[in-house]
């Protein structure tokens, strides 16, 4: 009997080096209790194509998370992503520090803006 030395939950991360291989259609993380013969588990998992399973023959299953009968399920070991570490994350990152008031403007923006305010500035005269 094989043992699952490399596999972590695709859920919470947890080790899964006491679980035996193959898993079976009922195997549960100790942890967090998901599922692990899951599409979520599988490395033909791939949330970019449209039924979300790279393998062509495989049939689709709705609920990614949860048990299923499929033939092609391989487990994979880099299966957990923990929230904020995917390229959503880093494009929503730059998006909020693009569009956020947070960062201070640089010297040379805030230099123009000033130059501009005195140029209009009520009263002023100007020199011609």
């Amino acid at each position: 009997m094989r043992f699952s030395t490399d596999l972590i939950c695709w859920k919470c991360g947890a080790s899964l080096a006491t679980l035996p291989l193959p898993l079976s259609r009922e195997a549960e993380c100790p942890k967090c209790r998901a599922y692990l013969h899951c599409c979520r588990l599988c490395r033909f998992f791939n949330p970019n194509v449209a039924e979300q399973c790279d393998e062509d023959r495989a049939e689709e299953v709705r609920n990614k998370e949860g048990a299923n009968f499929c033939d092609w399920f391989r487990p994979r070991p880099d299966a957990h992503h923990p929230p904020g570490t995917g390229k959503s994350s880093a494009a929503k990152a730059k998006f909020d520090d693009l569009f956020s008031g947070a960062s201070a403007p640089d010297d040379k923006a805030a230099t123009a803006r000033d130059k501009l305010s005195d140029l209009f500035a009520p009263g002023k005269k100007t020199e011609k």
